[in-house]
């Protein structure tokens, strides 16, 4: 392992020192593509591991899709220097760990961020490795549990890729090391931890729930592959049916009691087995890179864009305007740029410059989607534009679920093709499941439909994959509100039906006063009408009335029987005693 190191250390001075010139390369392989200042040779060269470790993927999975719907740029810098104007302020400060490289993940693009000067490190591509596991296993994560999320992503992360072989599951010594000096956790305790655990977010409690997901995770590959069995994957079918991950273990692994017993056996030995891969055969061919050196504008205006993803906002703006400065018409500078407006909640300065994105390139997907997102939200542009957009969106990049979800919350909005939203929905669920919000849109959808039952459905399904507190505690409050809703609704019901029982038959001459408002079912167009709620009136046991003011002209609403309204809003529940004159005002 030395000698490889210091092969490639020797390999990568070599490049740095020729490359003395400050202009960057882009580098395109069929699922990566990369800019870099360390020169054309070195740029292929990390593409090349990043293949290869796809090809392993592939490989070890051919019935998976490897590849993210969101494209995956890798941004290699030549030296700490330049690393350091990318890496996160957060290390910046002196004291704090020394990054070799990280992955930056956010809804519509992939980056990773790499210094190729690392000296030292074992496994250079570690925390790489460890992230594109996590992108590579995000289809699953409805029913992969955390355990074995987060131990095959440690078990990936020691991956040593050669020009001819791969290294897989080479043990890691901190690890071993953490587990020899703790108790471990036992195991029906490990496989149920989820998002709200404390062994997933407490410093001490996380050390040991990482090293011991790692530990139970290579000690079963390694045992099936000695023994020829497939317990994990018995293991991994049982859960992709959504069986309990305990009860799916003691049928798939046998009794955990002896498991544990054989586990804390494995941590002690002096010794470890790994993987031998052959990748002679992988067809990855270097050659067929694509390569075209990059202007400085065009170099910044992506690093600019990293920058904006990572939250580091007035070094991406300098970096933007000096961009358009010398290239007005540099499309992702344009996009970028709204990114940064949406962020800082500037929508109608966003609008504009994803709006003029659009004009310059009608190709660019995240473009046509966010001009439409940014236009939905602030009630401006043209509908057909809209839906014009996301449709266009779609089409040019059919593997983004954002669009999916942002047309069929557009259809939602407006109460019409709620069945093709409902698909649209499902789309986004399958693309992205672990995403929540596409997940309550749809429950959403469902309710506008008039389909409660089915929408909680879909929302106990999200709270069994909820990947954070914060989301396992919004789907909660959305099914407590539903249900509560159901339950005022049933019984306003049953009192009105008390009601009609125990009052006496009154004869067809003794008609009562007619209801204030028409009866008929709603009919003819249908309309948004957005700003606050005021002048609410209750009438009657049900009659109400009210006014929305908005930007334009006030709209005047009113129904005979208020418990027909679906209401919904953010931190509301509804009560069993609903009064709307005293809860919608405002």
């Amino acid at each position: 392992m030395s000698r490889i190191i210091a092969l490639l250390l020797l390999f990568l001075s070599v490049l740095t020192a020729s490359a003395s010139s400050p202009s960057w390369v882009e580098v395109q392989s069929p699922h990566f593509t990369l800019i870099t200042d360390a020169g054309e040779k070195q740029g292929v060269h990390v593409l090349d591991q990043l293949e290869r470790m796809r090809w392993v993927f592939k490989t070890l999975f051919p019935t998976s899709n490897v590849d993210p719907a969101a494209p995956i740029f890798v941004i290699a810098t030549k030296n700490k220097k330049d690393f350091s104007t990318l890496e996160p302020e957060a290390y910046l400060a002196k004291g704090q760990i020394n990054l070799a490289g990280l992955f930056l993940n956010t809804i519509d693009k992939n980056y990773i961020l790499l210094r190729l000067d690392a000296e030292g490190e074992q496994h250079p591509f570690a925390i790489i490795y460890h992230e594109y596991t996590h992108l590579q296993l995000s289809k699953a994560s409805d029913w992969l549990p955390l355990w074995l999320n987060e131990g095959l992503a440690e078990f990936f992360q020691n991956t040593d890729i050669h020009d001819k072989d791969v290294q897989l599951g080479e043990p890691s010594m901190d690890d071993l090391l953490y587990l020899r000096q703790n108790r471990i956790i036992p195991l029906p305790t490990l496989i149920k931890v989820d998002a709200t655990s404390p062994y997933y977010h407490e410093e001490q409690k996380g050390s040991i729930f990482y090293a011991e997901s790692w530990a139970l995770t290579h000690y079963i590959e390694i045992s099936d592959r000695q023994n020829n069995t497939h317990h994990l994957s018995d293991y991994a079918e049982r859960l992709s049916r959504h069986e309990d991950p305990v009860t799916a273990a003691q049928e798939a692994f046998g009794d955990l009691n002896q498991l544990q017993k054989a586990l804390e056996s494995y941590i002690t030995q002096s010794g470890f087995h790994f993987f031998h891969m052959s990748s002679a055969s992988a067809p990855i061919d270097d050659a067929s890179f694509k390569v075209k050196p990059l202007t400085q504008p065009e170099a910044d205006a992506i690093r600019a864009d990293f920058l904006a993803c990572e939250q580091r906002t007035k070094d991406s703006r300098a970096l933007l305007d000096s961009v358009l400065k010398e290239d007005p018409n540099n499309v992702l500078a344009h996009e970028t740029m709204g990114y940064l407006e949406f962020a800082s909640g500037n929508l109608p300065a966003a609008q504009k410059w994803y709006e003029q994105a659009v004009k310059l390139d009608s190709q660019s997907y995240l473009a046509q989607y966010y001009y439409a997102a940014i236009s939905l939200s602030t009630g401006s542009g043209d509908d057909a534009q809209i839906e014009s957009s996301l449709r266009a969106a779609i089409k040019l990049n059919p593997e983004f679920a954002p669009s999916y979800d942002q047309l069929a919350s557009f259809y939602g909005m407006r109460r019409e093709k709620l069945s093709q939203a409902h698909i649209l929905n499902s789309q986004a669920i399958s693309l992205d499941p672990g995403e929540m919000r596409y997940r309550l849109n749809a429950a959403n959808i469902l309710l506008e439909e008039v389909k409660p039952d089915d929408a909680l459905r879909v929302l106990k399904q999200a709270l069994s994959v909820a990947k954070t507190p914060e989301d396992a505690a919004k789907v909660q409050q959305r099914i407590n509100e539903i249900e509560q809703d159901q339950t005022a609704r049933n019984q306003a019901s049953q009192q009105a039906a008390a009601r009609a029982a125990s009052q006496p038959f009154v004869p067809a001459r003794e008609v009562s006063t007619p209801p204030k408002h028409p009866t008929e079912e709603p009919h003819g167009p249908k309309h948004l009408a957005k700003g606050i709620i005021h002048n609410v009136e209750c009438n009657g046991a049900s009659e109400i009335e009210l006014k929305v003011e908005g930007s334009g002209p006030a709209v005047s609403l009113y129904t005979n029987d208020y418990m027909k309204v679906d209401f919904t809003a953010a931190n509301f529940t509804r009560q069993e005693k609903f009064i709307p004159a005293k809860t919608w005002r405002g």
